[in-house]
């Protein structure tokens, strides 16, 4: 499943840099797509919504930092756990119980983000 970060959040930014799929933002900040992934043109988000990959998407968050869940692989592929929660110094990273996905899927995203 995605990683969240809770309200516990103390904006220290640790995890932003973490995130191979760029899937971390600080708040306020809009997201896109194609920020840190090869993703071009049209894509079809979990949900099944099509976007633009450089369309500025409204942020999850304006007051702490967020993790897009379409972006968010858990670091399948690239690490052993999730970088976001490894460096959490209040371990405000966690599961998010809304967007549940087997390893496979994870893994399958990380290859739909990064052609």
């Amino acid at each position: 499943m995605a990683i969240k970060i809770t309200d516990e959040c103390i904006n220290c930014g640790a995890c932003e840099p973490e995130c191979p799929n760029n899937a971390i933002y600080e708040g306020g900040v809009e997201w896109r797509m194609a920020d840190g992934t090869t993703v071009k043109g049209s894509y079809t988000l979990m949900d099944g919504a099509t976007i633009d990959a450089d369309q500025a998407n409204t942020p999850i968050s304006v007051d702490t930092y967020y993790i897009v869940p379409n972006k968010c692989t858990e670091c399948q592929g690239f690490h052993e756990e999730p970088q976001c929660a490894a460096v959490c110094p209040v371990d405000c990273c966690v599961p998010d119980e809304m967007y549940q996905e087997t390893v496979d899927e994870l893994l399958a995203k990380k290859e739909k983000l990064h052609i």
